[in-house]
């Protein structure tokens, strides 16, 4: 049955959700029948190219449409209150990274859709990249054997007026390079061989002019024993360099790198299976941004759960993961010291208006 979906947020996420729908993967059963944004020429062109009605206010929008389900693609501050004002408005939401910047106000959302009977999830579209998604086969299956060490390395390249808009950078909507960007990369890590269990951070403004870091080494243990290294940064010149996650086991190892973690870059285990050979070739893919290219995948996958009932592929429970292993991280720089996750840390800034 299609769904009618609505857009609210016409940014730079949002010309790739055009790109992914109308040129990668059409989806039959998804229908974007409105776009909204305070910009509202910028909401008329993503709509022209639905042949949706576009709208510079929300509540009209949901008044005026028929809709199921709301994308809400806005600056990550804004997640919270979107997203409760549409779910208090008896419409589903699937919310981009991060979830919300404050983990309460996840749990506080989980019960507004219980209550309401709505559907609340979040996006980690690179899960649904074959290089992830055959890495986690792979670990699911024990072909690693005992997990010794993982890394996590974003080398990226952020100029300052990447910094100079209203929200990018600044603790109250964005946070650093561990929140915007590496959250990515901390979310594979931790769901490829997590939980992780504790962390130590250390973080820096090394070259950009922003109020959160553009710079943050640290390290990680899981719940299982296995050792860790985060290291990421904006601030590398003249270009991006790498986005990488390592996973290394007693039986072999895996790396997944690429700009989106859409390639197998390492691919060996001792015991060798006939199909080895071939991983690289099956498993990566060339994508055009660091957007990747699954965001089709995991809507496609949305859609067939929600037909089915079955749970939804990445719940605001699950999705809010690695938002506390980004509060982790942050506590533990803030603080000097090892932080676990059971104690629920939260950052003294991330989030605070």
């Amino acid at each position: 049955m299609k769904k009618n979906f609505g857009i609210l947020g016409c940014g730079r996420v949002a010309e790739h959700y055009k790109y992914i729908l109308l040129e990668v993967s059409p989806i039959d059963d998804l229908r974007i029948k409105a776009c909204c944004d305070l910009d509202i020429g910028k909401a008329k062109s993503l709509a022209d190219s639905f042949n949706a009605n576009h709208y510079s206010d929300l509540d009209e929008m949901i008044a005026k449409e028929d809709l199921d389900v709301i994308l809400v693609l806005t600056p990550s501050g804004d997640h919270y209150e979107h997203s409760k004002h549409i779910l208090e408005s008896g419409c589903s939401v699937l919310v981009e990274k991060p979830i919300t910047l404050i983990p309460e106000h996840t749990y506080e959302l989980i019960e507004l859709a219980k209550k309401q009977q709505l559907n609340y999830s979040g996006i980690f579209q690179n899960r649904y990249n074959p290089a992830m998604q055959a890495a986690k086969s792979a670990l699911d299956n024990g072909r690693l054997g005992e997990i010794i060490s993982a890394s996590v390395r974003l080398i990226w390249c952020r100029y300052q007026d990447y910094y100079n808009d209203e929200w990018h950078g600044r603790w109250s909507s964005d946070g650093g390079v561990i929140s915007q960007q590496a959250i990515h990369h901390i979310d594979a890590v931790n769901w490829l061989c997590g939980p992780i269990e504790k962390v130590s951070a250390v973080m820096d403004r090394r070259v950009n002019d922003l109020e959160a870091e553009d710079t943050l080494v640290g390290s990680f243990v899981t719940n299982a024993g296995a050792l860790g290294t985060i290291q990421a940064t904006t601030a590398a010149r003249p270009e991006d360099y790498e986005a990488a996650v390592t996973i290394i086991g007693e039986k072999g190892m895996i790396e997944i790198g690429g700009i989106a973690l859409n390639e197998i870059t390492e691919w060996k285990f001792i015991d060798v299976s006939d199909e080895d050979a071939k991983a690289k070739e099956r498993f990566s893919e060339d994508v055009p941004t660091g957007y990747g290219l699954s965001h089709g995948r995991i809507l496609s996958d949305y859609l067939h759960k929600l037909e089915i009932g079955e749970e939804l592929p990445i719940s605001a429970k699950d999705s809010l993961k690695a938002v506390e292993i980004v509060h982790a991280l942050y506590a533990s720089a803030e603080n000097n010291t090892w932080i676990r996750l059971d104690q629920n840390p939260r950052s003294k800034l991330l989030g605070k208006k």
